[in-house]
């Protein structure tokens, strides 16, 4: 893994980059988690994966920000590195960026991979399941900051009140595959219906597995991206 500092204005950003093949951004959870994903052992193997640290989050500047601004900085990488298009795969938070990413910037997103995303919405349901299931889930110790998942939060709740965000999604032709951890205490049916909405959209599941099971099954991990990626 070599480390590329990126500079933004002022702000100096932290990517990650391993491998060698076609370009995957690999964008991790949160919002403003560090850059867990930034492993080896767990890249997709046969592509040349980046891995960007958020703004204002471990070892990257900057502070609390919008969704906006986070697009803004994958597309600044992006041109900074001298990519022309590239596969996103995105895990739980990652996964929604990715999908507002796609729609916004179709032309620089060859594809779409999100894995245990919440999907554009706020449902009662989904947040009780959530919370109910909490105490059992595998615990993974994933350092984060609190102001930057703060205005995160407040900024995707903006974006899925939008009255353009579903007719957005529906005329969204980058293809999208969603992949559900089977064992999340996330429920998975916002994924599916995005996958359903989607003109190019699919998903499937992983069966057996919790909502990081980079960590706990790391080989199967990186044998579900490597796939989901060489398919797209």
């Amino acid at each position: 893994m070599q480390s590329r500092t990126i500079h933004i204005g002022a702000t100096a950003l932290h990517v990650g980059v391993t491998g060698h093949g076609p370009d995957v951004v690999v964008l991790t959870g949160g919002p403003g988690g560090v850059q867990y994903l930034e492993r080896d052992e767990i890249a997709p193997r046969h592509h040349r994966a980046w891995y960007p640290e958020p703004r204002g989050v471990g070892r990257s500047g900057g502070g609390p920000h919008t969704m906006e601004e986070a697009i803004a900085d994958l597309e600044s990488i992006r041109t900074a590195v001298g990519v022309t298009t590239w596969i996103v795969v995105g895990h739980s938070w990652g996964s929604d960026l990715a999908v507002r990413y796609a729609v916004e910037h179709p032309q620089a997103v060859a594809a779409v991979v999100g894995i245990a995303g919440r999907g554009p919405q706020r449902d009662r349901t989904w947040s009780e399941a959530y919370e109910a299931g909490k105490a059992a889930e595998p615990v993974v110790d994933i350092d984060w900051v609190p102001e930057v998942h703060a205005a995160l939060s407040v900024s995707f709740t903006d974006w899925i009140h939008r009255p353009e965000l579903w007719s957005g999604l529906a005329a969204c032709t980058v293809p999208m595959h969603f992949i559900a951890a089977g064992d999340d205490i996330r429920p998975p049916w916002p994924l599916a219906q995005l996958a359903a909405l989607l003109p190019r959209g699919s998903f499937s599941t992983v069966p057996g597995v919790p909502h990081d099971f980079w960590s706990t099954h790391p080989e199967l991990w990186t044998q579900t991206i490597t796939d989901a990626c060489a398919a797209s």
